[in-house]
């Protein structure tokens, strides 16, 4: 899957350094990805435009990476699904059955409390 995404939406991103929301994106950009900052209350993180939506993206989305609170993700995985990204990624300490459910639903891979940071890490992907 890390081979295949090269566009990775970021939803909750915060142009904020201490967040681990800009360490996770700005490391994926380093790594070559393309970053898709996902927040309503920002215009622009690492250099990208920002949207407040999945919806207002304008490119294709190939995984969705989640920092959102657990109660907010199940309308993230309807959007995921319904832009047709291929990945619901919900991050370290974020865990729901109903956005599971509706991101397999819709087609999606979902992956929940795992970093992805620490996971491209760990296997060493380029």
């Amino acid at each position: 899957m890390f081979q295949r995404a090269r566009t990775i939406a970021v939803v909750g991103l915060s142009s904020k350094p201490y967040r681990d929301s800009y360490d996770v994106a700005r490391y994926l950009k380093r790594a070559g990805y393309r970053i898709i900052p996902v927040n309503p209350n920002e215009t622009e993180v690492l250099g990208e435009p920002a949207y407040p939506s999945l919806l207002d993206v304008p490119d294709p989305i190939d995984l969705v990476d989640v920092f959102r609170r657990a109660e907010n993700t199940p309308e993230v995985a309807r959007q995921a699904a319904q832009v047709g990204a291929k990945v619901l990624w919900l991050q370290l300490g974020i865990v729901n059955e109903d956005a599971r459910r509706i991101g397999h639903e819709g087609g999606l891979s979902v992956i929940m409390d795992v970093c992805l940071k620490i996971e491209h890490e760990r296997l060493g992907v380029r």
